[in-house]
């Protein structure tokens, strides 16, 4: 049996055409699919697309939307009065009035003070540095939130969020072109905040005052016990609203490892607070946690000017250590020998052999001979001529 195609959707783009055409918000749009608003996200930026009975309900809704566009996009008829006069004798001698649709008339007989259509305002290309700068505004916020329920540290979370768009921004192309660049800076915080190295900082070794509220600081304690994997995975999904799949990918796991770590996350969660057993009142009582915390960042211009700053940095020991690298290689070549030296090899005692004596006292003809010598001159003509004594 061959499974029939599903219903045809619109691009990713047309998508969020229509809704934001519609006048409505994702949330609202969630509520009349009766699904998250960041399911309606990834419906729209094209990372997943719905199936079943929910993608032919999102493909009626959105030919409905168009239809309304299409609708409201048509130049409304406007009534205008004819005056049209027959010939003499006709009953209807006085002026007879016919109802024209204005589209039908010259461009010259239409009312004066008719509006003329405003033209649509041309899309405004922005420079990478605002929309950087918008990125940053509009997720920072709550990736803040999302790090803090994840390590339970604010001031952690604040430096793995700048981090991340510090590493954004060095590859703004990238993020640029990607689908969700808010799930790409999400992964690098993620991933820096949940680093074993951070147990070796000194300011990491001891505790930060816990949340006041005590059934926050209850769920915050359940929260951190669990291991970073299952941890990281519940907060995809029962806090950021990701669905499997999307958790799967962004843990870098198999669907099948991610559904058994949340499920055990789960477990672990509702054998301490029974009262979150429910995924919607965990996905509230995570979300009423974090933001009860004021969790504050930095100036978007300031984490761009640290992260070209950091740049530079690495750029600069980067050359040094070439040139320190090509000098200590300069240096060897030229201290290096040229040839090969054998070693002397070490002396032996050797059996048999008497001792070399050392020299004695000399005697009266040796030290007569010896001062001669000495009074003599030791260059000179006078060594080469011969005479007589």
């Amino acid at each position: 049996m061959t499974r029939s195609p599903g219903t045809p959707l619109p691009p990713p783009k047309a998508r969020r055409r229509l809704r934001e055409a519609a006048s409505l918000t994702q949330a609202q749009l969630a509520d009349r699919m009766g699904v998250t608003r960041a399911t309606v996200r990834t419906w729209e930026s094209g990372r997943t697309t719905p199936r079943g009975r929910r993608r032919e309900a999102y493909a009626e809704l959105l030919k409905t939307l168009a239809e309304e566009e299409s609708a409201a996009a048509e130049p409304a008829a406007v009534p205008v009065v004819v005056a049209v006069r027959t010939g003499p004798g006709s009953p209807a001698e006085d002026a007879e009035s016919l109802v024209l649709p204005a589209k039908a008339l010259p461009a010259e007989e239409r009312q004066e003070d008719e509006p003329e259509p405003e033209p649509a305002p041309e899309p405004v290309a922005l420079t990478p540095a605002q929309a950087f700068d918008a990125l940053y505004e509009f997720g920072t916020p709550a990736l803040v939130r999302q790090t803090f329920l994840l390590t339970g540290r604010r001031e952690l979370a604040r430096e793995s969020v700048e981090r991340a768009f510090q590493t954004a921004w060095e590859n703004w192309p990238e993020v640029a072109r990607d689908r969700d660049p808010v799930g790409w800076v999400r992964a690098v915080a993620y991933e820096y905040a949940l680093s074993p190295w951070q147990r070796f900082r000194p300011r990491n070794r001891h505790p930060e005052p816990p949340p006041a509220d005590p059934g926050d600081r209850t769920l915050l304690n359940t929260l951190l016990r669990l291991p970073p994997r299952h941890r990281r995975t519940l907060l995809l999904y029962d806090g950021v609203g990701l669905d499997l799949p999307e958790t799967a990918a962004e843990t870098e796991a198999s669907t099948p490892a991610t559904a058994n770590r949340l499920l055990n996350a789960r477990r672990a969660m509702a054998d301490r607070l029974p009262e979150l057993a429910d995924p919607e009142v965990l996905h509230r009582r995570l979300a009423e946690v974090a933001s009860n915390e004021r969790l504050r960042a930095a100036k978007p211009p300031t984490v761009r000017v640290g992260s070209e700053r950091r740049a530079r940095f690495w750029t600069r020991a980067a050359i040094a250590f070439t040139a320190a690298l090509i000098g200590t290689t300069a240096l060897t070549l030229r201290t290096a020998p040229t040839h090969y030296e054998p070693p002397v090899s070490p002396g032996e005692t050797v059996r048999g052999v008497p001792p070399k004596v050392a020299p004695g006292a000399l005697s009266d003809e040796e030290l007569e001979l010896r001062q001669k010598l000495r009074d003599q001159m030791q260059d000179g003509p006078e060594r080469l001529t011969p005479r007589l004594e």
